[in-house]
């Protein structure tokens, strides 16, 4: 993996918002992830396809301003020189993780160290807002990125047959976490 210098990442500002969707590019998609559960853990056996295919998501309409200056959720900005190459999206959620709305690097960054930046932004955000760790859903059929969420420390937690009922290319939503390692002198450690 070639390592960029001169990466910076950026919380969302109000002139940064005409950028926010720029990292949205298409992916491929190369098999499939199948989870089993068994004596309280989840693992997962990896299926290739024969012929990968590609997806683009949508790009995210919001009020993104929500996000500017915000305790309860942020955007971060991966930032190549002047060009947005990629965003992380967050939000504190009810069960004192940081949710990861979104990830995305552009294309011709991937495998840069891009992602990983992204996500060390997001856990100092995360710490600093005395959160227990990040979690974030993935589509079974998405396995780069459950090989980048396994590889940057995150755990399958559980798995949701419903969710994507309205998708008929998706057959299970899969949630990943990655909890934070406790530190003395933290309330957890003190109860």
């Amino acid at each position: 993996m070639k390592r960029l210098k001169k990466i910076s990442i950026k919380s969302l500002e109000k002139n940064f918002i005409d950028v926010v969707n720029h990292s949205n590019e298409s992916f491929p998609i190369i098999g499939k992830v199948f989870p089993s559960f068994s004596n309280g853990v989840w693992s997962y056996e990896e299926e290739l396809y024969e012929t990968p295919s590609e997806i683009r998501f949508p790009d995210d309409k919001l009020d993104w301003s929500a996000y500017i200056d915000s305790s309860e959720k942020i955007v971060l900005l991966a930032f190549h020189e002047d060009a947005c190459i990629g965003q992380i999206r967050l939000v504190k959620d009810w069960n004192r993780f940081a949710y990861i709305e979104n990830i995305a690097v552009k294309k011709d960054f991937r495998k840069s160290g891009v992602g990983h930046l992204l996500l060390e932004a997001a856990e100092t955000w995360a710490k600093e807002q005395s959160l227990i760790g990040l979690s974030l859903e993935a589509q079974n059929d998405n396995l780069i990125a459950c090989r980048f969420y396994v590889k940057e420390g995150f755990v399958l937690g559980g798995v949701d047959t419903l969710k994507q009922s309205a998708n008929s290319n998706i057959d299970l939503t899969l949630y990943w976490y990655k909890l934070f390692k406790k530190t003395k002198g933290t309330v957890d450690e003190q109860r």
